[in-house]
């Protein structure tokens, strides 16, 4: 859950991430079969000394790395432009020796400076379900390899790996899902349904979906670790990426120097009651921001009531309205219901200064603001083809689900909002069906260790948002409890990934990086609440 920023999905975590611009812009933002894991390499005893990271052909173990051409992505990323590219040929279940094998692709953005450190940033992709590669702009935007390689490796699955999981069916209903009332037995029934003719098509290419997991692809990192010849290097996770971090710091800690977790996602509590709880953090924040600025406070008092007013009043009576999006003059048919209108709010705290004056249109009957919104980014481009659904549901049906019953996930929603009714509370924004569509997608259950917290004394930094309504600031302490030296910061009125928006929080990683003891914080102390909008 990239978490543009806003997702473009259902899920909580994805999305975002390198959508961070989506909602602000109205839209919310086959792979081949794997050779033979028999095949026989040569086995070079190392990187060619002096050869640039990443130019050097290496088997260690069962993993090969190859330079060659840079993973294709959905459209042109200048921040590749020069960047040394290769692929990395791993076992798709380590569990089963000789069996199939898979090809992730890899680009290293070389460091901008002379004289580049020697331990480069790998940066962990949003999701489940994002290709990292994809992502790199909004890493060397941010100035990430100022001083280091940034690398980039497609997740298992993902958009440019080999084979990759994408669904483009369960895409294409979530787009037309805009004209069904979300919480709807039979909306249900037909996302259910993608799910399961998905799952199908995927099995029949004889992919193994039980092995597109967190341990697995932690793994994957570190056998490219070990290929490229890097000794130590540093992690950078943002949003689902915080949670494969988390998990490759427990069980590969030896080959990191320190951690960067932006938008985080505990995998000891991840779930929907955690979702639930994020969800009312990051609407508190924005609402409480929106108290104490007179103007937005006179204009729009009591902003939290008016939106659990209008999430009953909606779940009881569905408000259709029609809307154009940006780029289109066809007719788009919406409905809002109090489901679909949490939804929103999940995503709309990455354009909050539109959010007061938002809520009063639809109370005063013009839902067409939101509605907009609320269907652009599952009807753009962007959300169409890019997602890996089967990480995303080998990472929930194993690792998050088996571990919080039905009780727990429910209790989550009833704690965070008492008076919304029960059902929205039974289903966390984003994650709607998520029991059903496990159902289907039919993986065993990961090892309980999963849920393990994850202790040690790696230097981390522990960054997140004061309007993050996809993974509430508090995880930041929550992390830091058992990680002897984490530093844990929370940039104030900022949504979900602080590093796509905020040149604070971007200065701040920087800095981390240079000096992990002590990242440099002063700009925080000059950040302030943004200017709300205010209608007539």
């Amino acid at each position: 859950m990239t978490f543009p920023r806003a997702p473009r999905h259902r899920r909580t975590v994805r999305r975002l991430p390198a959508r961070s611009a989506a909602v602000a812009t109205g839209l919310l933002v086959t792979g081949l079969l794997a050779a033979p894991a028999q095949a026989q390499w040569r086995t070079d005893t190392g990187p060619t000394p002096g050869a640039p990271l990443g130019t050097t052909a290496r088997t260690v173990g069962d993993a090969r790395y190859e330079p060659g051409p840079c993973p294709r992505t959905p459209e042109p990323v200048e921040a590749l432009e020069g960047a040394r590219c290769g692929t990395l040929t791993v076992p798709e279940n380590r569990a089963r020796p000789g069996g199939r094998t898979i090809r992730l692709g890899v680009a290293i953005v070389p460091a901008a400076g002379a004289r580049p450190k020697p331990d480069s940033i790998v940066w962990l992709a949003g999701g489940p379900g994002d290709d990292a590669v994809g992502e790199a702009k909004m890493a060397i935007d941010g100035g990430l390899n100022r001083d280091r390689d940034v690398i980039f490796m497609s997740q298992r699955g993902t958009y440019s790996a080999e084979p990759n999981l994408l669904c483009p069916g369960i895409d294409a209903f979530n787009a037309c899902a805009v004209g069904l009332a979300q919480d709807s037995p039979a909306t249900e029934r037909l996302h259910v349904e993608a799910t399961k003719a998905c799952r199908d098509k995927l099995a029949a290419r004889g992919i193994d979906l039980a092995a597109y997991n967190d341990t697995e692809s932690a793994a994957d990192y570190e056998d490219l670790r070990a290929a490229l010849g890097v000794k130590q290097w540093n992690l950078y996770g943002i949003s689902y990426g915080t949670q494969l971090a988390l998990v490759y710091m427990r069980l590969h800690p030896e080959g990191l120097r320190s951690v960067g977790l932006d938008g985080i996602l505990a995998p000891s509590k991840a779930g929907s009651a955690a979702t639930w709880s994020s969800a009312r953090q990051g609407f508190d924040g924005l609402f409480k921001a929106c108290e104490d600025q007179p103007a937005c406070n006179k204009r729009y008092p009591n902003l939290s009531a008016t939106f659990d007013r209008l999430v009953r009043r909606l779940q009881a009576e569905p408000v259709t309205t029609t809307v154009t999006l940006p780029g289109s003059d066809k007719p788009v048919k919406v409905v809002l219901d109090g489901a679909a209108l949490v939804n929103w709010m999940t995503s709309a705290t990455h354009v909050a200064p539109q959010v007061p004056v938002a809520l009063d249109e639809l109370a005063h009957g013009k839902p067409q603001r939101i509605a907009q919104q609320y269907a652009g980014g599952k009807l753009s481009p962007a959300a169409m083809g890019r997602v890996a659904h089967g990480l995303v549901y080998g990472v929930f049906c194993s690792e998050w689900v088996p571990y919080e019953s039905r009780a727990e996930a429910l209790k989550g929603g009833q704690e965070a909002f008492p008076s919304f009714p029960r059902s929205i509370q039974e289903q966390a924004p984003q994650l709607a069906f998520l029991r059903p569509d496990c159902d289907v997608w039919n993986v065993p259950a990961a090892p309980r260790s999963i849920r393990d917290a994850t202790r040690g004394d790696i230097p981390t930094l522990a960054l997140s948002g004061g309007f993050d309504s996809q993974t509430g600031a508090d995880n930041g302490p929550y992390v830091a409890r058992t990680l002897d030296k984490a530093k844990v910061v929370t940039v104030p009125y900022e949504p979900h990934v602080v590093f796509a928006t905020s040149k604070c929080a971007q200065e701040i990683a920087v800095s981390f990086f240079d000096d992990p003891a002590a990242p440099r914080t002063e700009c925080l102390k000059s950040l302030k609440a943004p200017q709300f909008e205010t209608g007539p």
